[in-house]
């Protein structure tokens, strides 16, 4: 591991966002290719080449944190799965949650075939961001679960010793001892935002809250039970169990880029092309900070994406009651993390 992170620190910092620049490319192209395709004028393709394009930077904001996350948890793993998390993850991240999600949740809200996605994706669009929006209320309600339980295991683990706000941090990290602290905050607000619904929405909003924070504990399991697993097996020290854990924590974080993206385009294969780059910048950008050891040298900057999470966590829970642009959502964990960035580089000085 060592050897590995050694020889990665002299790689030029270009060299980590090589393949992200070829798949931008390709990725432009092709959309273009699908307007002028739609269209037959030159101005369409211009304006699906700029709809990828915004797509793609919607996901870089709203998916530094998860960098920023998959890097803390990254960097306990053996180099295999590493490579396995760029490779096979990448693969699970742009045709599962770009391309797979959105037909299995049309699949299911219209009763028809996965074929049948396909075809009212590419037929009718507008139908088919209508379906994708009827299914916002759980998906919001589980992935906003998920992700609040993400933050509150940061900040609830009794064994955590560095803090940005001291005051709150530390009473959190004492509810830790209880090992359920983060599960009885979580439950509390899940129970304040289904106050707030009407009664046709709440139980809706429960079951799949529940579901989420169920998934959470579940995930946490398996990849315990199988990291423990014998040292001759390939899942054990940081291996299987914490791929696993990086994949549905994507796929959470995924929700609401999914959901938003449809606010600007009702073209499943534009959605799935301009998200699809952003997330290979994602990829890079953790490889990125785990070979730099960048979470240590600024101590603060994992606390910054955790804020950014659980006010993530409280968004997509408030878009069930009121619409929150994903522009407000970019730019807020944005602003945090970079004031963390500011106040890590501020700590190190006064060192």
């Amino acid at each position: 591991m060592a050897d590995h992170n050694a020889a990665a620190r002299v790689r030029s910092g270009h060299s980590y966002f090589i393949w992200p620049g070829i798949v931008t490319v390709l990725g432009l192209a092709l959309g273009g290719a699908i307007g002028y395709a739609y269209t037959g004028t030159v101005a369409g393709f211009l304006e699906f080449l700029f709809i990828c394009s915004v797509l793609a930077v919607l996901e870089i904001s709203l998916s530094f944190d998860n960098a920023i996350v998959n890097a803390n948890k990254l960097k306990t793993m053996r180099p295999e799965w590493q490579r396995r998390f760029l490779t096979w993850g990448i693969l699970i991240a742009v045709f599962g949650m770009r391309i797979v999600f959105p037909l299995l949740v049309v699949c299911i809200a219209a009763r028809i075939g996965p074929i049948d996605a396909v075809v009212l994706a590419a037929s009718e669009p507008q139908r088919y961001s209508a379906l994708m929006e009827e299914a916002h209320l759980p998906i919001t309600a589980f992935g906003g679960t998920f992700l609040m339980m993400v933050a509150l295991s940061f900040f609830c683990d009794a064994d955590k010793d560095v803090h940005w706000f001291g005051w709150l941090e530390r009473r959190l990290t004492g509810s830790g001892g209880l090992r359920s602290g983060e599960v009885l905050l979580t439950l509390v607000v899940i129970t304040v935002f289904s106050r707030l619904l009407g009664p046709d929405k709440a139980d809706t909003f429960l079951y799949c809250a529940v579901l989420g924070l169920i998934t959470f504990l579940l995930v946490e399991a398996l990849g315990t039970i199988i990291d423990k697993q014998s040292t001759t097996t390939a899942a054990a020290q940081g291996g299987l169990g914490a791929f696993l854990y990086l994949e549905v924590l994507d796929a959470s974080f995924s929700f609401d880029g999914v959901i938003g993206a449809f606010a600007l385009s009702t073209n499943l294969f534009i959605i799935a092309i301009g998200l699809g780059i952003g997330a290979m910048y994602v990829r890079s950008m953790t490889i990125f900070l785990v070979d730099r050891g960048t979470l240590s040298e600024y101590r603060f900057l994992e606390h910054g994406a955790f804020y950014a999470i659980f006010l993530l966590a409280i968004i997509m829970f408030a878009q069930s009651i009121v619409h929150v642009p994903e522009v407000i959502t970019g730019l807020i964990g944005a602003a945090i993390i970079l004031f963390a960035l500011y106040r890590s580089l501020k700590e190190k000085r006064d060192r």
